[in-house]
């Protein structure tokens, strides 16, 4: 493989990343510069190769150690395009670890799109076209929020639609330092922080466990 591929993804060498990793992260981009042409995965103003790798996916994979991997399944709770979910189940499979991604969206055509590339690549992924708000009953590893819903409606979610979880990783932006300490007066929460790797405004929240406060009137 190229040197110049092998340097573009060089923020993730700490994380153990086969070259066969990259390889299906490339042909990952191909399919959604592909796809962006009939409809809207990502942002035209954004679709350079170099922006998509570093902004969506070394920010994705960062995650990898933070997903539970005693657990036969993880959980994308609105994948869209397919990041983080596509990107942790390209890891999943190159770390040869055993764990079905779910990947929640309502969109047929995203949808659909989420179902070729699992194909192409060969992913152990399940596809859910369906409205994650109206399933209930959820059992999962590790759930995903990346570019979804605010996290107290995330939360919410979460407490009323599963049934079992492992940890929350919510994705954490410029403005996620005011939205995270407003959440706190409402959850009380057991987590932890990890700051990002593609930039420095950014963080990620792992939540172990959830409980909402009690106000009193």
């Amino acid at each position: 493989m190229e040197q110049e591929i092998i340097n573009s993804y060089s923020k993730l060498l700490g994380i153990n990343v086969s070259r066969e990793t990259f390889s299906d992260f490339e042909s990952y981009i191909s399919m959604i510069l592909e796809k962006n042409e009939k409809i809207n995965l990502i942002s035209n103003k954004f679709k350079e190769k170099n922006y998509i790798i570093q902004r969506h996916i070394i920010d994705s994979a960062q995650i990898i150690d933070i997903v539970n991997f005693n657990n036969n399944s993880a959980t994308d709770i609105g994948s869209g395009s397919g990041m983080p979910g596509i990107i942790i189940a390209i890891l999943l499979k190159n770390l040869k670890k055993d764990i079905k991604v779910k990947l929640y969206e309502k969109s047929y055509h995203k949808s659909n799109f989420l179902k070729n590339v699992s194909a192409k690549l060969n992913l152990k992924t399940e596809i859910i076209q369906k409205n994650i708000f109206e399933e209930k009953k959820i059992e999962t590893g590790t759930i995903m929020s990346r570019a979804f819903k605010p996290m107290p409606v995330v939360l919410d979610l979460v407490s009323q639609n599963f049934s079992k979880f492992s940890n929350i990783i919510f994705f954490m932006g410029k403005s996620g330092r005011e939205i995270f300490q407003n959440t706190l007066k409402d959850w009380d929460l057991e987590y932890s922080e990890k700051k990002s790797l593609t930039s420095e405004e950014s963080f990620l929240i792992n939540v172990k466990k959830i409980k909402k406060k009690i106000k009193n009137n």
